[in-house]
């Protein structure tokens, strides 16, 4: 399977597995990626997702494989406007709009989709070999389904247009402008990501959601009011949830606070 799934207790760890072609992505990465998400996001059990690369591929993706001849080519027009229905699965949507936190764990370089679907990563924890790759202006094309436009809310304007027009970005560089909050060496990359994984999922899972959901769509709302506002309501739902009794009870209790999503 181009896809892997494992749980670690309430983690679970999404794999791009193709070695032999660096990981590269076809359309079974993209029905592996939707199946993998949708079975955690009905998983009351998992509370925090990663998404990495297989390490025998030496990447975390090298993007489309530009050896098949079909790749990047249209034949038809009307064929593609009566499919556009079917690019609301595509992975940058179910990635974007998984509901839990999402670690990505970058082991290698990240080209082209491979790149772009790291922007839709809530965190990211990079290997000092990582490096990422946005090739497509140079084939002509240009980075898909707003690839530049995720980058720049990352990084800001500038940094985005670079890597937008060919500049490679470092695992260090992209650490030192914000895309990585976390910079690893290569063979302790897991273990810090399961850190990081670990230190999500320990936390109460409703208002983890919460908060994920009032940063990721306050990013959409043009001002800081209608912003608050909608965070009022989010407040008030949590202060009505056993986890927010659980954890107000736990610290003046001075012990650890034991969460059901609940």
């Amino acid at each position: 399977m181009p896809v892997q799934y494992e749980k670690r207790e309430h983690v679970g760890i999404v794999t791009l597995s193709r070695p032999e072609a660096r990981n590269a992505w076809g359309a079974d990465l993209t029905e592996g990626i939707e199946r993998s998400f949708d079975a955690m996001e009905d998983d009351d059990d998992i509370r925090c997702a990663v998404l990495t690369g297989d390490e025998q591929g030496g990447a975390f993706s090298a993007g489309a494989n530009l050896k098949d001849p079909d790749t990047h080519s249209l034949s038809s027009m009307a064929d593609f406007i009566k499919g556009i229905p079917k690019y609301k699965r595509m992975p940058f949507d179910v990635l974007s709009n998984f509901p839990k936190p999402l670690v990505g764990a970058v082991n290698g370089y990240a080209i082209g989709i491979g790149c772009i679907i790291t922007f839709c990563c809530d965190l990211i924890v990079a290997s000092e070999q990582a490096e990422w790759r946005l090739p497509q202006v140079a084939l002509g094309i240009l980075p898909a389904y707003g690839g530049s436009v995720r980058l720049a809310r990352w990084v800001g304007k500038g940094m985005a247009m670079r890597l937008a027009m060919g500049f490679p970005l470092s695992g260090e560089e992209a650490y030192r402008i914000g895309l990585a909050q976390w910079l690893s060496p290569h063979d302790e990359l897991m273990n810090k990501t399961m850190e990081v994984a670990n230190h999500l999922a320990a936390l109460p899972p409703l208002a983890a959601r919460m908060t994920k959901e009032s940063l990721v769509k306050g990013l959409d709302i043009p001002n800081l009011s209608d912003a608050s506002r909608v965070d009022l309501y989010r407040f008030m739902a949590l202060e009505l949830t056993e986890d927010k009794a659980e954890g107000h009870h736990a610290w003046r209790e001075r012990r650890p606070a034991v969460f059901k999503g609940r």
